[in-house]
């Protein structure tokens, strides 16, 4: 790891791949959206990539290296404040109960980063790391791992990567599994429970059965890794005589826990979740506790911290992390003064909600949304820092004509079991808005790495 790594530009891995062989994949990939994006979550009705993003597989191995020192960093400013999740929660001002299945008592301790992922856009050529996901409820992987396997059989299908050294990132879902069975330390053939919300919103949930179908092929994938999956929804989990959780008509020896512990839909089945973590029948992938660990007021902790920190650890926290505080009314004057360069979010918030952007407001719609965040308090000031822009290849759905527009990325490479593996790429289209989530219409998928 080299706080001085030289970053390739955006799109050079890309540029530098034959021109021919570019041709070629872009026109395979717009002939085959529908096969490709097939059952993938979008709420976009007008674009689908042509193409995924292109990466060298040095610059995504410093980048995963960088992500995982500082979530170390974080987890070490969290510990400097708190022994605790209860104590850890209380200091950020989390409501008791807001984080289901939490143990108060539980220490901190470095197993809490056993998934996390990093979202990192790219600004000025370098990435600016706006904000960890640390728990096992980390959205998108299927879509990623699943489209970038699907380009890699399409362009299998018509021989355009032979001969070069190209290839999909390593499965993110296959690395997943292995930290699931390493860290629980299950026995070959462990029955495991994937739960998940089908009461939160997310595209496809409104139909179970379908969603759990679709899903499906991750039992198989499991299996490899001596996992005996079953996916259903959290609700219909419950108990037996002996406290163990029961799931899909038998007990399960362990829980993958795929909800958001702050948002999950109160029920009998997590009720049952809660007395098996109680009674001590349940390992789970994992802890609540890590929940707390993306909380955004860590990112001014490293801040506040600076000086305690090694030269190394202070020169990547300057690069990667954009200035942060906690929003406070003595912030006030410098964030009416600064509006172009700053963002005010919610700490504990998500998908975007709650995000002013300076920039692209008014002075007096900014200055009223800052008082407002004050006052209720929970909130961060960060440095803005602009997304550079990349050239992308778009098909038009309604017309099929493929189209090339620069547009806004972002990056989320996940680690598990602090092990590196597949990212998912949130990519802009033509005529985006700034704010890249599912909900704002992002296009999503995997990445190709080369040499």
């Amino acid at each position: 790891m080299d706080p001085n790594y030289p970053w390739p530009p955006a799109g050079q891995a890309w540029t530098d791949l034959p021109e021919p062989t570019r041709t070629a994949m872009v026109a395979a990939g717009a002939g085959a959206w529908e096969k490709i994006f097939h059952g993938r979550a979008t709420y976009n009705k007008q674009w689908r990539l042509a193409r995924p993003p292109v990466l060298t597989a040095d610059a995504f191995r410093e980048l995963n290296e960088v992500c995982d020192r500082i979530v170390q960093l974080i987890l070490e400013a969290c510990r400097r404040r708190a022994r605790t999740a209860g104590e850890l929660r209380r200091l950020l001002d989390v409501p008791v109960g807001e984080t289901r299945l939490l143990d108060e008592d539980e220490p901190l301790h470095e197993g809490l980063l056993a998934a996390y992922r990093p979202d990192v856009l790219f600004s000025g050529g370098v990435p600016c790391i706006v904000e960890y996901n640390i728990d096992s409820s980390l959205g998108g992987g299927f879509d990623a791992d699943t489209v970038i396997y699907r380009y890699a059989e399409l362009y299998r299908e018509h021989g355009l990567l032979d001969g070069l050294a190209v290839r999909p990132a390593p499965s993110l879902l296959d690395q997943r599994f292995v930290a699931i069975r390493d860290t629980l330390g299950l026995p070959d053939g462990a029955r495991v429970a994937l739960l998940m919300d089908f009461d939160a919103e997310y595209p496809g949930l409104d139909d179970p059965d379908t969603f759990i179908r679709i899903l499906s092929p991750l039992a198989d994938q499991a299996a490899r890794f001596g996992i005996d999956l079953v996916i259903a929804p959290v609700r219909t989990a419950a108990l037996d005589e002996h406290r163990r959780l029961v799931v899909g008509g038998a007990p399960v020896d362990a829980l993958f826990r795929l909800f958001v512990p702050n948002r999950v839909t109160p029920s009998a089945g997590l009720d049952a979740v809660a007395g098996a973590l109680a009674a001590g029948t349940l390992p789970m992938f994992v802890s609540s506790a890590a929940w707390l660990l993306s909380n955004k007021l860590n990112y001014a902790w490293l801040w506040a911290d600076l000086d305690l920190l090694a030269e190394a650890d202070q020169a990547l926290i300057r690069r990667y992390v954009p200035h942060t505080v906690a929003l406070t009314a003595d912030q006030l004057d410098r964030a009416l003064a600064e509006q172009a360069d700053l963002v005010a979010k919610p700490a504990g918030g998500s998908a975007g909600h709650g995000v002013l952007i300076g920039r692209t407001m008014t002075p007096v719609a900014w200055e009223d949304g800052v008082r407002a965040a004050i006052d209720a308090g929970g909130n961060i000031l960060q440095r803005y820092h602009e997304a550079d822009r990349v050239a992308m290849d778009f098909v038009q759905i309604e017309t099929g004509e493929t189209v090339t527009a620069e547009v806004p990325y972002s990056l989320a490479p996940y680690l598990f079991g602090r092990t590196g593996s597949g990212a998912l790429a949130r990519v802009g289209y033509p005529g985006c808005e700034e704010v890249l989530n599912l909900a704002r219409g992002v296009l999503m998928t995997g990445i190709l790495l080369t040499d």
